[in-house]
């Protein structure tokens, strides 16, 4: 019988997850924030326009994304666009079969793919005043004629350099920002959530 597996991880934001469930809002002005840890995350390089990159698509079940903003989606798999021969592959799936499908699509060719998992953890920020809060600290244009479910730009984010991903409609966004500075984004959104809990000002 196999000895069952015990995973040791610790997610960089597990000191902070009754804070973020405390600051969540309800109602019509409703947002929360929770980390979404340990999400697969590996780095595509590859010449967008080779053989190499179409065999990568067909493993992930689309292409791969060919302008900044757009992302491509099947299955478990998102591509996210993060330059012009670089890819973001997020997934549900494990790192290890993830990483060694896209190397067999890979093989010989110039490239490179690198699982980067560790790199950065997932922050999910959901709800009806979502893109408010975020407005606070962002520079980007979040309005729906500008920025709408399926974008993903990097950006910045208070003080901090995130991946931001619109999800849904809803609105959700993840923000992927490096592990080493999760906390300070963290309590940023924390502290600008603080606001909703009250009625708003006319």
């Amino acid at each position: 019988m196999a000895e069952p597996t015990i995973d040791g991880r610790v997610s960089p934001l597990a000191h902070l997850e009754e804070r973020m469930r405390a600051a969540a809002v309800t109602g019509a002005r409703g947002v929360t924030l929770t980390e979404r840890p340990f999400l697969t995350m590996v780095n595509v390089r590859v010449d967008p326009a080779s053989e190499t990159a179409d065999r990568i698509g067909k493993a992930l079940g689309a292409p791969l994304p060919r302008q900044c903003g757009d992302t491509g989606a099947a299955g478990p798999h998102t591509a996210v666009w993060l330059g012009p021969d670089e890819w973001l592959v997020l997934s549900r799936a494990e790192a290890s079969e993830v990483t060694a499908e896209l190397r067999d699509a890979l093989g010989g060719d110039p490239g490179s793919v690198v699982d980067v998992s560790a790199n950065r953890t997932t922050l999910e920020l959901s709800g009806p005043a979502a893109r408010q809060v975020l407005e606070k600290g962002c520079p980007l244009d979040l309005h729906p004629r500008a920025f709408g479910s399926g974008r993903a730009v990097s950006t910045t984010v208070g003080p901090v350099a995130v991946l931001l991903w619109q999800a849904d409609d809803t609105p959700t966004y993840r923000l992927f920002p490096r592990s080493s500075f999760a906390d300070h984004l963290a309590r940023w959104l924390i502290d600008a959530m603080s606001e909703y809990h009250g009625p708003e000002v006319p």
